[in-house]
């Protein structure tokens, strides 16, 4: 393999601060050129490009786009496909369905020279499912080629129900899981999509409920277990970071204190006293890496509970797309150095948090 070149299209929610972490870490991690995409030339943005430039990485534009970026003082790189096609990974981090479209007009045509290509949970069947921690051991070097990291709901679901109820028992011990979303409207940065109060979302699946469980059996289904798991999901007028509510039921009897060993012995689990979810985002902004805290999921340690010995119930905090942000740095990895990327990793160990 010749130079490692990272290129990630889209600097929204995820991109930015992946572009961001990925300049500022790729020395520790092998990477030799971060690249990105941007779509638009909106004066904006002008600042942003420009930090991203500064930090290190280099700007690509469609071609018809080049004038409009220099006329507003952002000079671009290079032209999109020549982006693409001399990368070893890409990252699209784009909004809903432009993935697809994105992997059928330019990936499929550079698929003989890329490594890998990632998206986001927004782009479901883009390829094989993924989130660090949970089913590493699913992916195939010799066929995956493209991988969808799960939303950071699906994330947080799927790592509370790994931790307590399959870690060290197995699936056979996984009786049903139950979980509710309660989603913050929109990011901070984005100009629409608030909401002036609470609202509830359908079910979109009889067996599953809403895509949030759907994506988390599939992630599961990876790795061979048929998990039986339900959940419901609402947005509240906030801005600040998801809730989780979850209900689990197991066959072997547990204690809150064994709930809590568990907890506490998985890296990427923060547990907090912090009841608020702006107290914990605030935390995150003033210690994490871009404002993110990348830990899978926040648990309020007060708020577990432990019924009839095989039922747990609790809440626990969804970090701001964080844990999307270290799955893709994982699976980014994974392209670029399949048996050790689990050790590079470790140079990231200082933004996981054990409490919050």
């Amino acid at each position: 393999m010749g130079r490692k070149i990272v290129h990630v299209i889209g600097t929204g929610t995820i991109g930015e601060p992946l572009i961001g972490l990925l300049t500022d870490y790729k020395d520790q991690l092998g990477i030799d050129e971060i690249t990105f995409h941007k779509n638009s030339a909106l004066l904006g943005d002008y600042t942003k490009v420009l930090d991203l430039q500064h930090r290190g990485a280099r700007l690509a534009v469609d071609k018809t786009k080049v004038d409009d970026f220099c006329a507003l003082g952002m000079e671009p790189d290079f032209k999109t496909e020549e982006a693409i096609e001399r990368a070893t990974v890409i990252i699209d981090c784009t909004p809903k369905g432009i993935g697809h479209r994105n992997k059928e007009k330019y990936y499929s045509k550079f698929s003989d020279k890329v490594k890998g290509f990632l998206a986001q949970g927004s782009e479901s069947d883009f390829g094989k499912k993924y989130a660090v921690g949970i089913n590493d051991d699913a992916l195939l070097p010799e066929s995956d080629q493209f991988i969808q990291i799960v939303s950071c709901n699906t994330h947080n679901i799927s790592c509370i129900t790994k931790t307590i109820a399959l870690d060290g028992v197995g699936s056979e011990n996984f009786v049903a899981g139950k979980y509710v979303c309660i989603r913050r409207a929109n990011d901070m940065h984005q100009e629409g999509g608030y909401i002036p109060s609470p609202q509830v979302n359908v079910h979109l699946s009889d067996q599953y409920g809403s895509h949030h469980a759907n994506d988390a059996a599939a992630l599961f289904k990876t790795l061979d277990m048929d998990l039986n798991m339900f959940s419901s999901a609402m947005k509240v007028n906030s801005q600040y970071m998801h809730v989780l509510w979850f209900n689990l039921r197991v066959n072997e009897s547990t204690s809150l204190n064994e709930v809590k060993d568990k907890l506490n012995a998985n890296k990427y689990v923060a547990l907090t006293a912090k009841d608020m979810t702006s107290t914990v985002f605030s935390f995150g902004r003033d210690h994490g890496h871009y404002g993110r805290i990348l830990n899978q999921t926040v648990v309020v340690e007060q708020t577990l509970n432990v019924r009839n010995g095989n039922e747990i119930n609790g809440f626990c905090f969804t970090p701001q797309d964080g844990n999307s942000l270290l799955s893709s740095l994982s699976a980014t990895l994974w392209f670029l150095y399949p048996h050790s990327y689990k050790d590079k990793l470790n140079f990231l160990s200082n933004l996981f948090f054990d409490h919050i």
